[in-house]
């Protein structure tokens, strides 16, 4: 299916590895332009040539920023220019005690999680309605509708994310821009393998023994695995495409059947 991207052009926050990475490279298969984001700025550029090998001929380039400064979210902002599409994937997540939440861990998930989105989103949202056409995608989670106990700032920043999206997209009526949301669900991302590798090293299990164990303990999983990135990017093209004219505004599902909800 021709998704029709060609000559459209794309920024992912927090896009070196993982799930952004892969939206990046989905995106670029399909012919877009693609600007990634990364703290790091050799690792930014190692990923722009990892994109630039695994899809011949596409283009990509790179702009280093760190989301929690807000002034180096303007610097990108003032290098970035007019964009199609957007993608607010940045994010943090941890497992914690709320009781050991500190307030400064609370501030840093909101800068990441919702003010990412807020800073992006007021930059580039007004050229979209000008242009008549644009996409908005938050890379959201299953989290910020079942908040978990033991990630209580991570939910509750998930949760602000799905609100913003539903508040942009009331801003877009009869301009042709789209503003959703993906609710993934458990899904084995690079932070993910990272987070599961520490806790298997602790609990002396390898890391497939503890991956096994974690989806086991989820009840309501229907995929009994954990979700690849590519899956979630799959879904963010389509979202991206003008296929998805008629979603607009909403929270898109793909989290293994997770969410045990019929709506």
């Amino acid at each position: 299916m021709d998704m029709q991207l060609s000559n459209k052009r794309a920024f992912i926050s927090g896009s070196t590895q993982g799930i952004g990475y892969a939206i990046a490279k989905a995106l670029l298969q399909e012919g877009a332009e693609v600007v990634i984001n990364g703290r790091d700025a050799s690792r930014l550029q190692q990923s722009v040539k990892n994109l630039q090998a695994e899809v011949p001929g596409g283009v990509a380039t790179g702009i280093a920023a760190d989301f929690t400064d807000a002034s180096a979210v303007q610097r990108l902002l003032s290098s970035l220019g007019a964009v199609d599409i957007l993608v607010n994937n940045v994010g943090l997540f941890g497992l914690k005690p709320f009781t050991e939440i500190s307030d400064d861990d609370w501030s840093c998930y909101f800068a990441v999680n919702v003010m990412s989105g807020v800073r992006l989103s007021r930059e580039l949202l007004p050229g979209m309605i000008d242009a008549r056409w644009g996409r908005i995608i938050f890379v959201g989670s299953e989290s910020g509708v079942n908040v978990p106990a033991d990630m209580t700032h991570y939910g509750v920043t998930k949760a602000g994310m799905l609100a913003l999206s539903n508040g942009l997209a009331k801003l877009t009526r009869g301009t042709g821009v789209t503003v959703n949301t993906i609710l993934g669900g458990p899904t084995y991302s690079d932070g993910v393998a990272g987070t599961i590798h520490d806790i298997a090293e602790s609990q002396r299990m390898s890391a497939d023994e503890m991956k096994a164990m974690i989806i086991g303990g989820n009840q309501t999983s229907l995929l009994e695995r954990f979700i690849e990135p590519a899956e979630i990017a799959n879904l963010a093209v389509y979202l991206s495409s003008p296929l998805s004219s008629a979603t607009n505004g909403t929270a898109v599902r793909a989290d293994g059947g997770v969410l045990t909800a019929i709506l």
